[in-house]
């Protein structure tokens, strides 16, 4: 019998111990140095701090899980996609990234991987693509839904094109969640995350992954890993473990405010273009609707002018003004301020776990006043 989303969440990368007087709760494994054995021993499973540790290792197992693969944990959600571009980096060939995705991404590879003689190509979340845009890559990078505009492409689609061109097709899934959207199921080589947002979900750990079908890219991001030294450390990594336990729960109650938000808004006067993928109407609904599992809690609005942002934040009592996303506490972000090619007053919203009907009145009444 498969499990539910919520007993893997719990129990995921956690070891039974029985003992009388063991601890329920695994603690992490604060050390850079393990005992080696004798010298002419073959080296144990942990042996320093920077190949390995308890904690990442069932931190990885408990993600892995979600994701249908082999997990690799990094210091941050852009270390794990840096080491995804540099493992397919190739001078002479191209990579594609989304045009309309994280702007980190993009200036990562433009600033970093374009001088060594890769090619960058951009496209649109949810196309159209040009014909030829993936020849001679080796890499197809696509965020879904996208982050801010949070559009969709389809991933079996996209899985089909990147295939028959010769190129791996990472995801950054790290909108949808794990339990959102299994991408590897869908044909994808590779997904990618920040579990700085709603996998940790607290706001106070950087973290991310990547998990690879195929357990030779695991390895070869993992040696990565090591030689770059792009390591959670092992609080961050029990941080994070501890977060994913109630990953269920909190994005229950993050969809269905995300939910009730988008419907509200939209009969607001001073609001346009409200986008939420799990909205029947909304222009990504349909292909969405096709792959992920559950909804999620990030939305999108705009609002007539940056000042009208500011009025907005100030008049919310519930509402923090604070970049990132997917953690308890409602939060809003105002993304051209960043250098998304956005409209001034276009608005990320996280839907956090307050009360569905506190949460909606403050941000009508808000609204109201500003």
């Amino acid at each position: 019998m498969d499990l539910g989303d919520g007993t893997r969440c719990v129990h995921g990368g956690h070891t039974a111990d029985g003992r009388p007087g063991a601890p329920l709760h695994a603690g992490p494994v604060l050390s850079s140095t393990f005992h080696l054995g004798p010298p002419d021993d073959e080296l144990p499973g942990y042996f320093y701090g920077r190949p390995g540790n308890p904690t990442w290792t069932a931190l990885e197992e408990a993600i892995g899980a979600l994701d249908g693969g082999e997990c690799v944990t990094f210091a941050s959600g852009m270390a794990a996609v840096g080491a995804v571009l540099r493992l397919t980096a190739r001078a002479s060939a191209a990579i594609v990234l989304p045009s309309d995705g994280y702007y980190v991404t993009r200036a990562l590879a433009h600033t970093e991987l374009a001088p060594l003689g890769v090619e960058i190509r951009e496209v649109p979340t949810s196309g159209p693509w040009p014909d030829g845009v993936l020849d001679g890559a080796t890499l197809l990078l696509v965020e879904t839904p996208s982050n801010p505009g949070l559009d969709v492409c389809d991933l079996r689609a996209a899985a089909a094109a990147a295939h028959a061109a010769g190129a791996l097709l990472a995801v950054d899934n790290t909108t949808a969640t794990p339990l959102g959207q299994r991408p590897l199921a869908l044909g994808a080589d590779l997904t990618v995350a920040s579990d700085t947002k709603a996998l940790s979900g607290h706001g106070d750990v950087l973290l991310g992954h990547v998990t690879a079908a195929d357990p030779a890219l695991a390895q070869r991001l993992r040696e990565a890993r090591t030689r770059t030294g792009a390591l959670p450390g092992p609080m961050e990594a029990w941080l994070a473990h501890r977060g994913l336990g109630t990953l269920d729960l909190r994005l229950a109650r993050q969809a269905a405010n995300a939910e009730a938000l988008a419907h509200a808004l939209r009969e607001h006067s001073a609001v346009t273009d409200v986008r939420w993928p799990g909205l029947q109407n909304d222009p990504s609904h349909a292909v969405a609707a096709t792959q992920m599992r559950r909804w999620n809690g990030v939305l999108r609005f705009t609002l007539p002018s940056v000042d009208a942002v500011s009025r907005f934040l100030a008049a919310s009592r519930y509402t923090a003004s604070a970049t990132s996303f997917g953690g308890l506490r409602s939060t809003a972000d105002r993304r051209q301020r960043w250098g998304d090619a956005v409209a001034p007053g276009l608005v990320r919203f996280s839907a956090g776990c307050e009360d569905t009907a506190d949460l909606v009145d403050d941000v009508v009444t808000a609204l109201d006043t500003a």
